[in-house]
């Protein structure tokens, strides 16, 4: 039994409100997104889920937008933002709907070895959800060349850098030679960006 105890108290502990065994909760992924070992985007991906993918949704944590699932094998956390149920036969975003739906409530743990959680980034500071419908490009490879040869400050925001996230009014874009999108880092990644809607279009790897 102590190795059993060990291993629990090493890492982070989840503990949901709603007590014994209750009905599973599944949600869809609505885009690409990073499925991360914490609630908050200084902890690191453990995975990518695809658009589409089907999540069992353990619960939110009260007061912040860091929901836990299950997807595609990973155990994880990502934002409520990008996930949707079905409700009644349409389609709803987890975020705005979390009292309707029953979303159960779960908190997070961890040791004092772990960055600390901020679930709730400043207003204004922050990638804006839901994501909205973005058509899918394939940037030419002179786009990569010109970017890795002019490479700009990054930009530090929460939530996840994704196709289809809204960036906030006051980061700035750089212009790409004869192309029609716009250019930024945010969180050490360079990301395309839609000037009229300030909607990501594309993410390099």
């Amino acid at each position: 039994m102590t190795w059993k105890r060990n291993i629990l108290l090493a890492g982070a502990v989840l503990l949901a409100s709603g007590g014994l065994a209750q009905a599973e909760m599944v949600a869809t992924t609505v885009n690409d997104l990073n499925v991360r070992a914490g609630p908050g985007p200084q902890y690191p991906a453990v995975g990518l889920a695809t658009r589409g993918s089907t999540a069992v949704l353990d619960g939110c944590i009260e007061g912040s937008r860091w929901c836990r699932v299950d997807v595609n094998g990973m155990r994880g956390w990502v934002y409520a933002d990008y996930l949707q149920v079905d409700r009644g036969g349409s389609p709803v975003i987890v975020e705005q709907h979390r009292a309707e739906i029953g979303v159960p409530v779960v908190t997070y743990e961890s040791t004092a070895s772990v960055v600390p959680v901020d679930p709730q980034p400043a207003p204004g500071d922050e990638l804006l959800g839901p994501v909205g419908a973005v058509e899918t490009i394939t940037p030419p490879e002179t786009v990569r060349t010109y970017i890795e040869t002019n490479p700009g400050q990054t930009v530090q925001l929460g939530g996840d850098v994704v196709v289809g996230a809204e960036v906030p009014a006051d980061v700035t874009f750089q212009s790409i030679p004869d192309y029609e999108y716009r250019y930024t880092r945010i969180n050490d990644r360079p990301v395309l960006v839609d000037p009229g809607t300030r909607r990501i279009v594309y993410v390099y790897q």
